[in-house]
């Protein structure tokens, strides 16, 4: 007998897929959005692991011939992004097996350890102070975070295999990632697409520097970065809070690794170069893909990484799997005019709005249709320049538009593991089950838009933005 977690979203979306097709939209596209709500649903209801149901979704929309499975159906295994995911899964099994997360865990630990709060903080602001110099939000989960909170979650024994990850990994995954949206947001160079958004915006005549994104961003990027460690503290609280012998466990850790293995020091240089990479990466034509896909093999040429450990990282294929397939499905969304028809409807409802009225309308409703979008640069394509077009048409301040939309474009993220190729990242580690995922997301996300459009509104009126 079929589970009722997964005849509910097969119901849902049959009913949709049936149901009338509103006037003037496509049939697929129409038909395609009813299976995207069933996939989606199911992901979130979880009745067969993450893959299948995403495999599901994918094979119906062949079956119904929405997608054409040579020209369309594995469009989303092609996009960078996912070899991206993949390789810096294998990239940090180097710094796990080598023991040089370890070492690195430690010494966090011995600074920061007397308490998990401070730990979530500790993770928060080495996010926002290196995002300004590492334009990737999934390289600098995938490859500088996310080896650290491993190592930290390993040292106290908190993995899911053990069913311990509630005792400090479940809050720990969930500061780092939530950090990483945030630091996204506060800087231009934090993240791929948000010079995508640069580029989009001039072409609609509206042009902003880098430091015009940090001033209007670094208010409430800052109030944002100090209140998410400890509101995901109270939502999501660890079961390991204090821990005065820490530091002191830390240190004796520490003297136990001795001085640097050979592989920890073919790590460290690995690491360096791999991180030079992703800084200058774009300047000398090599983008983040290829730095990490080069690490990686790097790793291996070296010694530290074999193909085995490659091939044994569970996580990182699944990833591949259904991450491509949910990029797929949302690119498709915007291919068949989907997006396009909500944008003109919320164009409709706008009548009779004040500017202002409809400024904080469109930015809310920009951010709530990420639940649509698997990944960043999908969302910024397919949104950005209606919404900032309409915008504009409607007597918004052009640059603050700009920008705010950008901003959103990033912190929507929060909404939904599949929402970045950062929550990717973090999400396919089982620290956190989707359900507490989404709901912690939803509330940090709102969180955020409190903080970026309610009290940013009255830094930049100050600024002379508004």
């Amino acid at each position: 007998m079929l589970p009722i977690k997964f005849i509910i979203p097969v119901a849902i979306g049959g009913v949709l897929y049936f149901f009338p097709i509103p006037t003037g939209l496509e049939p697929k596209a129409w038909h395609l959005f009813s299976i995207f709500v069933g996939t989606v649903l199911g992901l979130i209801l979880r009745p067969y692991p993450m893959s299948v149901i995403a495999l599901l979704g994918l094979v119906v929309s062949i079956l119904t011939n929405t997608l054409d499975l040579t020209k369309e159906a594995l469009v989303g295994f092609q996009t960078p992004t996912i070899w991206l995911v993949v390789n810096v899964f294998f990239l940090a099994r180097g710094f796990i097996k080598s023991h040089l997360g370890s070492r690195i865990a430690y010494y966090f630990i011995r600074k920061f350890g007397r308490n998990t709060l401070g730990l979530g903080y500790a993770l928060g602001l080495s996010e926002f102070f290196t995002a300004p110099f590492i334009p990737s939000s999934t390289a600098r989960s995938g490859g500088v975070m996310l080896p650290i909170v491993q190592s930290i979650c390993h040292a106290f024994h908190s993995k899911p295999e053990l069913h311990t990850q509630k005792k400090l990994g479940t809050y720990l995954i969930q500061c780092a990632f939530h950090a990483n949206i945030i630091s996204s947001a506060t800087f231009l160079t934090g993240m791929v697409s948000n010079p995508l958004c640069q580029s989009l915006a001039k072409a609609e005549g509206v042009v902003f520097t880098w430091m015009n994104w940090f001033v209007v961003a670094i208010i409430p990027g800052v109030i944002s970065i100090l209140s998410i460690p400890f509101i995901i503290f109270k939502l999501s609280p660890p079961e390991l809070r204090a821990s005065q012998e820490a530091p002191l466990w830390a240190k004796n850790q520490i003297e136990k690794l001795g001085p640097l293995s050979i592989d920890e020091k073919k790590m460290i240089i690995i690491f360096i170069m791999t991180l030079c990479l992703w800084i200058i990466g774009e300047k000398v034509h090599i983008n983040a893909t290829a730095t990490a896909l080069l690490g990686f093999c790097l790793a291996m040429f070296s010694g530290v990484v074999t193909l085995d450990d490659a091939l044994k990282e569970k996580d990182a294929w699944n990833t591949l799997l259904w991450l491509g397939i949910l990029i797929t499905l949302s690119k498709y969304l915007q291919v068949f005019g989907f997006v396009g028809y909500v944008t003109n409807h919320l164009a409709n409802l706008l009548s009779g709005f004040s500017v202002m009225q409809a400024f904080y309308t469109l930015m809310i409703s920009y951010f709530f249709l990420g639940y649509m979008f698997a990944g960043n640069s999908a969302h910024v394509s397919a949104l950005y320049i209606a919404f900032l077009s309409l915008l504009i048409s409607i007597g918004a301040p052009p640059v603050l538009s700009a920008l705010v939309l950008a901003f959103m474009s990033s912190l929507y993220s929060s909404l939904t593991h599949y929402g970045s190729t950062a929550g990717g990242v973090y999400f396919a580690t089982n620290f956190v089950d989707i359900r507490t995922w989404w709901i912690v997301g939803f509330i940090v996300g709102v969180t955020n838009l409190v903080i970026w459009i309610g009290l940013g509104s009255v830094w930049w009126k100050y600024l002379g933005f508004l």
